[in-house]
Parts: structure tokens; sequence; C-alpha cells
């Protein structure tokens, strides 16, 4: 399990992708509130989290998910996630994150969908 991530900030058209290198966890806090903020004081709109599908997630990083999720809600942003395992699909459809974020299976597909 990392206790650090790296987050780039890219640019695709319309949509600002959050690109998460590392594990969710509790300790992803400060990385991806950061992250958001810096996405947000650039005037995002439509928001992309891109993950890989074998990292890890628990329950305090679905906090932390749900967390930048009201945010974005509060902004009226539109954001969507991407890469997370068919596991991590079902544990998001369950605890409600679907009903905030659309789950996309590839990048293309969301960027598509979301300009």
């Amino acid at each position: 399990m990392q206790y650090t991530n790296e987050i780039k900030l890219e640019q695709r058209g319309s949509v600002t992708m959050l690109d998460i290198q590392g594990d969710i966890t509790g300790f992803s806090e400060p990385f991806l509130n950061e992250a958001y903020k810096n996405a947000d004081n650039q005037g995002a709109s439509n928001i992309l989290l891109k993950t890989e599908r074998d990292i890890y997630i628990n329950s305090g990083g679905i906090a932390v998910l749900i967390q930048i999720l009201a945010q974005t809600k509060q902004n009226n942003q539109l954001i969507g996630i991407t890469g997370i395992s068919d596991h991590f699909k079902k544990i998001f459809s369950m605890v409600g994150i679907t009903k905030f974020a659309k789950i996309y299976y590839t990048v293309d597909e969301a960027l598509e969908k979301m300009t």
C-alpha cells in the first residue's frame, strides 16, 4: 500500500483529468484536495478522476472521494471516474458514489461523453 499520491492535472478539451498514481486511502486526502483545488482554481467544469485498475481503495479513500464529489456538486461541476476495477465499481454503486459520478470504462469513452 502506498501512502503518497502523485496526481497530474491534464487538460483534455473541456475536461480536466486528474491522473491519480497510487492507492486511494485516508492518506490521499491532502493530495486529492490539492489537485481538486488546482483544477477548480483553473475553472474546471468537467473533471475526470483517472486511476489504475490495480489500485487499492479503502474506506478512508472512499470518504475522501465522497468529499471531492460533494465539492463538485456544490460547484456545479460534472465529474467522472475511469480506470477502477469491477470490484470497486460495485462498491461505488453500493455506497452511492455512482449517483454523483459516472463511471467510465476508458478515458476515451469519458472524454467523448463528458464534452
